[in-house]
């Protein structure tokens, strides 16, 4: 493939990156600005009753409230430091990454998981705590609360886990 065409499919799946991150981050502050707003902290919307509710709840730790009880300066110190490296390697795999056509998935996956960690990062960051607001049951289990962030943070795993799968089943050149 002429040098030009390169240049361009690699600028344009970093613009495709960007763009998804932009669309989750956007998207993320937007629903949280609304549930902040709309509905009181721990006031609860049944949308499909047992199944689907929409709750305001405020996360000051990480995944499953992890660290919620520790002292506040340490649990930022340490989420936020965390967070940071995380985006500093996933931004370095996104800029690396090939172009055209070869690892699809792998790049969209590392945007959504880079949005999803950007999203969270900003709320914690200039609030302290993670607005959660959906609550999904399955039977008697109930998830624990998440947010956009957080479901783009697990499309992008899912879509990870679906290329390295596809990459052992194919041979290499």
């Amino acid at each position: 493939m002429p040098a030009s065409y390169e240049r361009f499919a690699s600028v344009n799946h970093r613009l495709r990156s960007a763009l998804i991150i932009v669309a989750v981050v956007a998207l993320d502050w937007i629903s949280k600005l609304y549930i902040r707003a709309q509905i009181s902290l721990y006031d609860v919307v049944h949308v499909i009753r047992n199944v689907f509710n929409i709750v305001h709840a405020e996360n000051p730790g990480a995944a499953f409230s992890m660290f919620a009880d520790a002292p506040p300066q340490i649990r930022s110190i340490l989420l936020i430091g965390v967070s940071l490296t995380v985006m500093v390697i996933l931004g370095v795999l996104l800029w690396r990454a090939p172009g055209a056509g070869e690892n699809a998935f792998m790049r969209i996956g590392l945007a959504f998981v880079f949005g999803g960690a950007l999203g969270n990062l900003l709320d914690r960051v200039f609030r302290g705590t993670v607005t959660d607001f959906i609550q999904v049951f399955i039977g008697s289990y109930e998830f624990p609360s998440f947010n956009i962030a957080d479901t783009a943070i697990n499309i992008g795993a899912w879509l990870l886990v679906w290329e390295l799968w596809q990459s052992r089943k194919t041979p290499s050149k």
